[in-house]
């Protein structure tokens, strides 16, 4: 059955230590996962992210969106934003991922990927914003990709295979010891669409 492609149990901690990482396969199925897609593609107020690096402004070619509980601010790469007002669609999956992980989250971040060679480099979500050691959710839409784990003392690695309409969860210590990364890869043309729900504190 498709729902159950590349199986992975929910159960198991795929980082062999100093963090928790689960993954929960596919949580829709591809007509539900496609219709959000679609939606969150064309609903969502995307933006080029943007960085300040060395004092010099950067905008990147990848885009976010910000939403959540209230307005609240969010700040990394020097930059911050202020989170808009949940999406219908948004809602529906914040609700999704509670449950499935039996965790509360009170904000998003979306990122949007135009192809594959759009990616993200090694970083961790430690932002004093955020709950230290909170669970961050993401649900995966539109093109599979590859998704990395780097040990921030060993260099040790994990890499796992993110489908379209899967969730996956990081939480406990993983930030604190653990880097991870969306490699860029031309064999790639298609779309995606990142839903990381997180927890920021006042």
């Amino acid at each position: 059955m498709e729902l159950f492609d590349h199986y992975i149990d929910p159960e198991k901690n795929l980082l062999p230590h100093g963090g928790v990482v689960n993954y929960y396969n596919k949580i829709l199925s591809k007509p539900e996962a496609d219709h959000y897609f679609d939606r969150l593609f064309t609903t969502l107020e995307w933006r080029h992210d943007e960085a300040v690096i060395f004092g010099k402004h950067i905008y990147t070619k990848r885009k976010v969106a910000w939403y959540g509980d209230k307005p609240f601010d969010y700040t990394y790469s020097n930059t911050t934003k202020k989170a808009l007002a949940w999406t219908p669609e948004l809602q529906e999956l914040k609700k999704l991922a509670e449950e499935k992980t039996q965790e509360t989250y009170n904000s998003c971040l979306a990122n949007l990927y135009h192809s594959g060679e759009e990616g993200m480099a090694w970083h961790s979500d430690g932002e004093k914003d955020l709950k230290r050691n909170g669970a961050i959710a993401s649900i995966s839409l539109g093109a599979e990709r590859n998704f990395g784990f780097k040990h921030k003392q060993s260099g040790e690695k994990v890499m796992m295979f993110l489908e379209h309409g899967s969730l996956m969860v990081m939480k406990a210590e993983t930030q604190t010891h653990w880097l991870h990364r969306l490699p860029p890869t031309k064999k790639i043309t298609t779309p995606r669409v990142n839903l990381t729900f997180r927890t920021i504190v006042s």
